[in-house]
């Protein structure tokens, strides 16, 4: 675990890059590092996450600032520019429920080759996908999910790299920590090791690999 500096975050990624971003509606997603890649205008991301946000809020920063050519969420309603950009051809969207994301990103992070979820099947979701009958009853497999980065947010980080989260600000965070080749993340403070009680850590040191202290560029 190396602590960097938010330029130096934006230097490691690249136009192009598929990112995981944390958060639901904005909770628990690291704000100042999506404002950095704002700054520096890197473009043509694929983003996954729950949501994006609001306009001014979360993964809504990137795709107002145009930066992403795709997105992989369960919803964007509370976002009308991803409604416009969807409707608008300018962006690609990806609809998952929530659940089944979650999954897809769990079954990345512990290396299966899928999961088997009756959500979706007989609509429109099971479009292009294997079913798959289990003692009668149908299911659909869905593939799992990595991303070259996951960009997480905690609330305290010790020089181990350990991280504790805030309460329903943990959502996402821990799943994707485990499904990215490199995880980056930013905490609001960083403790002595052995400070953090070992059963409030979500996510061990041996995960992540950078990390940026809020409001330190």
């Amino acid at each position: 675990m190396r602590i960097i500096k938010l330029e130096e975050v934006a230097e490691l990624i690249r136009p192009g890059s598929t990112l995981m971003i944390g958060g639901f509606l904005g909770v628990g997603t690291p704000e100042n590092i999506i404002d950095k890649l704002v700054e520096k205008g890197i473009r043509d991301l694929v983003v996954i996450g729950n949501d994006t946000a609001f306009e001014d809020r979360g993964i809504g920063k990137l795709v107002k600032s145009k930066l992403c050519r795709k997105v992989i969420v369960s919803h964007i309603g509370t976002n009308p520019e991803t409604q416009r950009q969807m409707i608008a051809g300018e962006m690609e969207v990806e609809l998952v429920p929530q659940g089944t994301l979650a999954e897809r990103v769990r079954a990345g992070g512990a290396g299966l080759g899928g999961i088997l979820t009756p959500t979706g099947v007989g609509t429109v979701v099971e479009n292009g996908k294997r079913v798959i009958e289990i003692d009668g009853k149908k299911y659909l497999l869905e593939l799992p999910i990595r991303a070259e980065f996951a960009l997480i947010k905690a609330k305290k980080c010790d020089y181990y790299g350990n991280l504790v989260y805030n309460l329903t600000a943990t959502n996402f965070n821990p799943l994707m920590a485990l499904a990215a080749d490199t995880v980056i993340v930013e905490a609001e403070e960083i403790v002595p090791v052995g400070t953090l009680p070992p059963d409030e850590i979500k996510t061990p040191g041996i995960l992540v690999d950078y990390v940026v202290v809020s409001g330190v560029r």
